[in-house]
Protein backbone atom coordinates (compact mmCIF):
# COMPACT_ATOMS: atom_id res chain seq x y z
CA UNK A 1 0.00 0.00 0.00
CA UNK A 2 1.26 3.77 -0.46
CA UNK A 3 0.80 6.64 1.35
CA UNK A 4 1.54 10.09 -0.26
CA UNK A 5 4.44 11.98 1.91
CA UNK A 6 3.88 14.33 4.89
CA UNK A 7 5.94 17.43 5.59
CA UNK A 8 9.28 15.96 7.34
CA UNK A 9 10.66 17.91 10.01
CA UNK A 10 11.51 15.87 13.40
CA UNK A 11 14.05 13.18 12.20
CA UNK A 12 15.87 10.40 13.97
CA UNK A 13 19.16 8.98 13.39
CA UNK A 14 20.09 5.59 13.51
CA UNK A 15 23.41 4.42 12.70
CA UNK A 16 25.62 1.25 12.71
CA UNK A 17 28.49 1.15 14.58
CA UNK A 18 30.11 -1.72 13.12
CA UNK A 19 30.34 0.37 9.74
CA UNK A 20 33.21 2.26 9.67
CA UNK A 21 31.48 4.83 6.67
CA UNK A 22 28.57 5.82 9.15
CA UNK A 23 30.26 8.64 11.28
CA UNK A 24 30.83 10.50 8.03
CA UNK A 25 27.46 10.19 6.71
CA UNK A 26 25.94 10.57 9.86
CA UNK A 27 27.86 13.89 10.00
CA UNK A 28 26.51 14.88 6.51
CA UNK A 29 22.97 13.79 6.78
CA UNK A 30 23.34 15.86 10.40
CA UNK A 31 24.78 18.86 8.18
CA UNK A 32 22.19 19.00 5.44
CA UNK A 33 19.30 18.77 7.76
CA UNK A 34 20.06 21.40 9.74
CA UNK A 35 20.66 23.38 6.68
CA UNK A 36 17.01 22.33 6.18
CA UNK A 37 15.76 23.51 9.81
CA UNK A 38 14.65 19.93 10.41
CA UNK A 39 15.27 18.60 14.32
CA UNK A 40 17.19 15.73 14.74
CA UNK A 41 18.12 13.57 17.10
CA UNK A 42 19.39 9.63 17.71
CA UNK A 43 19.89 6.61 19.73
CA UNK A 44 22.82 6.09 22.13
CA UNK A 45 25.07 3.82 19.94
CA UNK A 46 24.70 6.68 17.49
CA UNK A 47 25.94 9.29 19.34
CA UNK A 48 28.92 7.56 20.76
CA UNK A 49 30.25 7.47 17.17
CA UNK A 50 29.37 10.47 16.44
CA UNK A 51 29.73 12.82 19.90
CA UNK A 52 28.86 16.37 20.33
CA UNK A 53 25.91 16.79 17.50
CA UNK A 54 23.10 15.48 19.31
CA UNK A 55 20.45 17.98 21.19
CA UNK A 56 18.40 15.02 22.01
CA UNK A 57 19.39 11.16 22.61
CA UNK A 58 16.82 8.44 23.18
CA UNK A 59 16.00 5.09 22.18
CA UNK A 60 14.96 4.03 19.03
CA UNK A 61 11.51 3.32 20.05
CA UNK A 62 10.95 6.59 21.32
CA UNK A 63 12.35 8.46 18.28
CA UNK A 64 9.39 5.88 16.22
CA UNK A 65 6.80 7.98 18.47
CA UNK A 66 8.07 11.42 17.96
CA UNK A 67 9.81 11.82 14.63
CA UNK A 68 8.27 11.92 11.58
CA UNK A 69 11.03 9.85 10.03
CA UNK A 70 13.85 7.28 10.71
CA UNK A 71 16.83 7.60 8.54
CA UNK A 72 19.22 4.37 9.25
CA UNK A 73 22.62 4.68 8.00
CA UNK A 74 24.44 1.29 7.88
CA UNK A 75 23.57 -1.99 5.88
CA UNK A 76 20.30 -3.78 5.40
CA UNK A 77 21.25 -5.86 8.51
CA UNK A 78 20.84 -2.09 10.59
CA UNK A 79 17.56 -1.84 8.74
CA UNK A 80 16.23 -5.60 9.83
CA UNK A 81 17.10 -4.79 12.82
CA UNK A 82 15.20 -1.28 13.21
CA UNK A 83 11.83 -2.25 11.42
CA UNK A 84 11.39 -5.27 14.10
CA UNK A 85 12.26 -2.36 17.32
CA UNK A 86 9.58 -0.08 15.58
CA UNK A 87 7.26 -2.22 14.21
CA UNK A 88 3.55 -1.17 14.24
CA UNK A 89 4.37 2.42 14.36
CA UNK A 90 3.31 4.85 11.56
CA UNK A 91 6.79 6.52 11.33
CA UNK A 92 8.47 5.01 8.11
CA UNK A 93 11.76 4.14 7.51
CA UNK A 94 14.48 5.37 4.93
CA UNK A 95 17.78 3.38 5.06
CA UNK A 96 21.38 4.86 3.49
CA UNK A 97 23.46 2.55 2.40
CA UNK A 98 27.18 1.83 4.10
CA UNK A 99 27.18 -2.10 3.69
CA UNK A 100 27.56 -3.88 0.57
CA UNK A 101 24.48 -4.83 -1.92
CA UNK A 102 21.74 -2.98 0.35
CA UNK A 103 18.06 -3.91 -1.22
CA UNK A 104 16.53 -2.01 1.63
CA UNK A 105 19.48 0.22 2.60
CA UNK A 106 19.18 1.58 -1.43
CA UNK A 107 20.17 5.18 -0.99
CA UNK A 108 23.97 5.09 -2.29
CA UNK A 109 26.12 7.65 0.05
CA UNK A 110 26.56 9.90 -2.91
CA UNK A 111 23.47 10.58 -3.08
CA UNK A 112 22.55 11.56 0.19
CA UNK A 113 22.37 15.47 -0.18
CA UNK A 114 20.20 14.85 -3.13
CA UNK A 115 18.21 12.52 -1.29
CA UNK A 116 17.73 14.57 2.07
CA UNK A 117 16.28 17.53 -0.27
CA UNK A 118 13.74 15.53 -1.42
CA UNK A 119 12.48 14.22 1.65
CA UNK A 120 12.21 17.32 3.07
CA UNK A 121 10.37 18.50 -0.03
CA UNK A 122 8.19 16.06 0.19
CA UNK A 123 8.64 14.34 -2.53
CA UNK A 124 8.14 10.49 -1.95
CA UNK A 125 5.64 8.19 -1.44
CA UNK A 126 5.00 5.65 2.06
CA UNK A 127 5.29 2.49 1.80
CA UNK A 128 3.10 -0.52 4.29
CA UNK A 129 5.80 -3.96 4.07
CA UNK A 130 4.21 -6.48 5.74
CA UNK A 131 6.20 -8.29 9.08
CA UNK A 132 6.14 -12.12 9.40
CA UNK A 133 5.30 -14.02 12.97
CA UNK A 134 6.36 -17.18 14.32
CA UNK A 135 4.68 -19.11 17.33
CA UNK A 136 7.16 -21.53 18.37
CA UNK A 137 5.50 -24.73 20.56
CA UNK A 138 8.07 -26.81 22.33
CA UNK A 139 6.68 -28.96 24.85
CA UNK A 140 4.62 -26.72 27.53
CA UNK A 141 6.32 -23.31 26.00
CA UNK A 142 5.44 -20.88 23.26
CA UNK A 143 6.92 -17.79 22.20
CA UNK A 144 6.48 -15.35 19.73
CA UNK A 145 8.77 -13.75 17.24
CA UNK A 146 8.90 -11.40 14.55
CA UNK A 147 10.81 -10.96 11.06
CA UNK A 148 10.61 -8.65 8.33
CA UNK A 149 12.81 -10.79 5.51
CA UNK A 150 12.35 -14.07 7.29
CA UNK A 151 12.62 -17.20 9.65
CA UNK A 152 15.28 -20.09 8.52
CA UNK A 153 14.98 -23.19 10.40
CA UNK A 154 18.20 -24.65 9.91
CA UNK A 155 20.47 -27.39 11.10
CA UNK A 156 22.82 -26.48 13.65
CA UNK A 157 26.63 -27.71 13.39
CA UNK A 158 26.31 -30.88 12.53
CA UNK A 159 26.69 -31.60 8.43
CA UNK A 160 23.87 -33.84 8.54
CA UNK A 161 20.34 -33.44 6.92
CA UNK A 162 17.38 -32.32 9.25
CA UNK A 163 14.14 -34.07 8.43
CA UNK A 164 11.02 -31.32 8.62
CA UNK A 165 7.41 -31.51 7.82
CA UNK A 166 6.16 -28.59 6.72
CA UNK A 167 2.03 -28.04 6.40
CA UNK A 168 -0.25 -25.25 5.11
CA UNK A 169 -3.33 -23.75 6.07
CA UNK A 170 -3.55 -27.68 8.31
CA UNK A 171 -2.90 -29.62 4.95
CA UNK A 172 0.48 -31.44 4.40
CA UNK A 173 2.78 -29.94 1.85
CA UNK A 174 5.49 -32.71 2.18
CA UNK A 175 8.58 -33.81 4.16
CA UNK A 176 12.00 -32.72 3.60
CA UNK A 177 15.26 -33.92 3.78
CA UNK A 178 17.34 -30.88 3.38
CA UNK A 179 19.64 -28.39 5.22
CA UNK A 180 16.94 -25.94 6.47
CA UNK A 181 13.40 -23.84 5.08
CA UNK A 182 13.29 -20.86 4.58
CA UNK A 183 9.82 -18.94 4.97
CA UNK A 184 10.19 -15.36 3.41
CA UNK A 185 7.93 -11.90 3.17
CA UNK A 186 7.51 -10.46 -0.10
CA UNK A 187 9.97 -7.86 0.90
CA UNK A 188 12.29 -10.98 2.19
CA UNK A 189 12.35 -12.35 -1.33
CA UNK A 190 15.36 -10.89 -2.43
CA UNK A 191 17.59 -11.95 0.67
CA UNK A 192 18.73 -15.77 1.55
CA UNK A 193 15.06 -17.21 -0.27
CA UNK A 194 16.92 -15.83 -3.81
CA UNK A 195 20.54 -17.42 -2.68
CA UNK A 196 18.36 -20.82 -2.51
CA UNK A 197 17.24 -20.67 -5.80
CA UNK A 198 13.84 -19.21 -4.73
CA UNK A 199 11.77 -16.54 -6.86
CA UNK A 200 11.95 -12.64 -6.33
CA UNK A 201 8.64 -11.47 -5.22
CA UNK A 202 7.70 -7.83 -5.84
CA UNK A 203 7.07 -6.00 -2.43
CA UNK A 204 3.64 -5.49 -2.71
CA UNK A 205 2.16 -9.24 -3.96
CA UNK A 206 0.61 -10.64 -1.04
CA UNK A 207 2.97 -13.98 -1.13
CA UNK A 208 4.88 -16.06 1.08
CA UNK A 209 7.66 -18.00 -0.40
CA UNK A 210 8.80 -22.18 0.82
CA UNK A 211 12.25 -22.28 -0.18
CA UNK A 212 14.30 -25.34 1.02
CA UNK A 213 18.15 -25.44 1.42
CA UNK A 214 19.71 -27.91 -0.14
CA UNK A 215 16.85 -30.83 -0.50
CA UNK A 216 18.16 -34.05 -0.89
CA UNK A 217 15.21 -34.87 -3.74
CA UNK A 218 15.63 -32.98 -6.77
CA UNK A 219 12.37 -33.00 -7.63
CA UNK A 220 11.61 -30.69 -4.72
CA UNK A 221 10.99 -26.81 -5.59
CA UNK A 222 10.36 -23.68 -3.85
CA UNK A 223 6.58 -23.14 -3.59
CA UNK A 224 4.32 -19.73 -2.98
CA UNK A 225 1.54 -19.46 -1.24
CA UNK A 226 -0.84 -16.81 0.16
CA UNK A 227 0.42 -14.16 2.99
CA UNK A 228 -3.17 -15.10 4.57
CA UNK A 229 -1.52 -18.73 5.04
CA UNK A 230 -0.45 -20.17 8.16
CA UNK A 231 3.06 -22.50 7.47
CA UNK A 232 3.79 -25.11 9.84
CA UNK A 233 6.80 -26.70 10.26
CA UNK A 234 8.12 -29.52 12.21
CA UNK A 235 10.91 -30.91 13.05
CA UNK A 236 11.09 -34.80 12.95
CA UNK A 237 14.74 -35.40 13.44
CA UNK A 238 15.42 -36.82 16.61
CA UNK A 239 18.91 -36.69 17.45
CA UNK A 240 19.56 -33.37 15.48
CA UNK A 241 19.33 -30.04 16.72
CA UNK A 242 18.08 -27.51 14.87
CA UNK A 243 17.96 -23.78 15.01
CA UNK A 244 14.83 -20.76 14.11
CA UNK A 245 16.54 -17.38 12.90
CA UNK A 246 14.40 -14.18 12.15
CA UNK A 247 16.20 -12.13 9.95
CA UNK A 248 19.33 -14.30 10.27
CA UNK A 249 19.77 -12.41 13.55
CA UNK A 250 17.33 -13.78 16.27
CA UNK A 251 18.08 -17.73 17.25
CA UNK A 252 16.15 -20.29 18.71
CA UNK A 253 17.20 -23.57 19.43
CA UNK A 254 15.07 -26.25 18.56
CA UNK A 255 14.14 -30.25 18.79
CA UNK A 256 12.34 -33.12 17.99
CA UNK A 257 9.03 -32.54 18.18
CA UNK A 258 9.36 -28.43 18.13
CA UNK A 259 7.13 -26.36 15.81
CA UNK A 260 6.77 -23.24 14.39
CA UNK A 261 3.78 -21.63 12.70
CA UNK A 262 4.53 -18.79 10.69
CA UNK A 263 1.91 -16.49 9.62
CA UNK A 264 1.51 -12.97 8.68
CA UNK A 265 1.99 -10.38 11.59
CA UNK A 266 -0.72 -7.60 12.58
CA UNK A 267 1.80 -5.47 12.56
CA UNK A 268 3.67 -4.27 9.57
CA UNK A 269 6.78 -1.37 8.66
CA UNK A 270 6.75 1.51 6.59
CA UNK A 271 9.26 2.58 4.36
CA UNK A 272 9.69 5.94 2.36
CA UNK A 273 10.62 5.61 -1.31
CA UNK A 274 11.30 8.57 -3.35
CA UNK A 275 9.39 9.81 -6.49
CA UNK A 276 11.01 8.33 -9.59
CA UNK A 277 12.61 5.02 -7.40
CA UNK A 278 11.38 1.17 -7.66
CA UNK A 279 11.40 -1.89 -7.10
CA UNK A 280 12.34 -3.03 -10.27
CA UNK A 281 14.96 0.06 -10.99
CA UNK A 282 16.38 -1.45 -7.79
CA UNK A 283 17.14 -4.92 -8.94
CA UNK A 284 18.21 -3.76 -12.35
CA UNK A 285 21.04 -1.92 -10.30
CA UNK A 286 21.84 -4.47 -7.60
CA UNK A 287 22.01 -7.38 -9.65
CA UNK A 288 23.45 -5.54 -12.55
CA UNK A 289 20.73 -6.81 -14.97
CA UNK A 290 20.48 -5.30 -18.78
CA UNK A 291 18.82 -1.58 -18.39
CA UNK A 292 20.88 -1.04 -15.34
CA UNK A 293 22.86 2.74 -15.83
CA UNK A 294 25.41 1.41 -12.96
Amino acid sequence: MKKIGKKIRRIGIIANPEKPRCGALVRRAAGALRLSRCTIACDPATAAIVPNLWSRVTTIQELALTCDLLLVVGGDGSMLRVAREVAGTSTPILGINAGNLGFLTSIRPDQLTATLKEVVQGRFTIEERALLEATVHQGDKQSVQIAFNDFVLSRGITSRLIELEVSVNGELLTRYRCDGFITSSPTGSTAYSLAAGGAIVSPDTEALTLTPICPHTLSIRPVVVSLQSTVQVRLLSSRLAAILAADGQQQTPLHAGDTVSIRRSARSVQLLRLHGTSFFATLRQKLGWSGSNV
